[in-house]
């Protein structure tokens, strides 16, 4: 497999298995009953039963960070701006109202912040894989950080071990017993 991605496959027993697997055979907590062929009831005659519409399952993960979150709920209100503002623009424009013109023209200047709001998620979205170590490359930030990090901790390990050494050994901190 090329690439840095990591792919995964589906789990092969479906949604409907696992959560059924989940309630268990005697149905959920709620005192609901299990769920039975649609029409069929415990004792033989014709009843409904309560199926909800969808079953809620825990997420595996987040789906993105939070500053990647925050710069995208930016974006996002950046972008609807400027669609209002576009649309006011082009109102006032066909209606020939005195506003126009500075419509039109803040538009033009909301259209490139909303395009620098876009770039910004991306670039974030760049940033925190490379600091967090999801892009496994060898120029990848998260990369270097770990092996120093990992360096000063053996480092300490073995400065921790020594000291430990020459106290055991009921010195007065000398190394040398001259």
């Amino acid at each position: 497999m090329t690439g840095t991605a990591e792919r995964r496959e589906a789990p092969e027993e479906s949604v409907a298995a696992r959560s059924q697997a989940r309630r268990g055979p005697e149905g959920s907590d709620s005192g609901v009953p299990a769920q039975r062929r649609f029409g069929e009831a415990a004792d033989g005659g014709q009843r409904q039963y309560y199926r909800p519409l969808w079953i809620e399952e825990p997420a595996r993960r987040h789906p993105t960070p939070d500053p990647v979150r925050k710069a995208a709920v930016r974006a996002v209100l950046v972008i609807s701006v400027t669609l209002i503002q576009a649309m006011v623009a082009f109102l006032c424009t066909m209606a020939g109202s005195w506003p126009a013109f500075p419509m039109v023209i803040s538009s033009v200047a909301s259209t490139v912040v909303a395009t620098w709001a876009v770039v910004d998620v991306w670039v974030t979205r760049q940033v925190w894989n490379q600091r967090h170590g999801v892009v496994s490359e060898p120029s990848s930030t998260a990369r270097t950080l770990r092996r120093e990090r990992r360096a000063r901790r053996r480092q300490e390990r073995t400065a921790l071990r020594d000291r430990d050494r020459i106290a055991r050994r009921g010195s007065t901190g000398r190394l040398s017993h001259s």
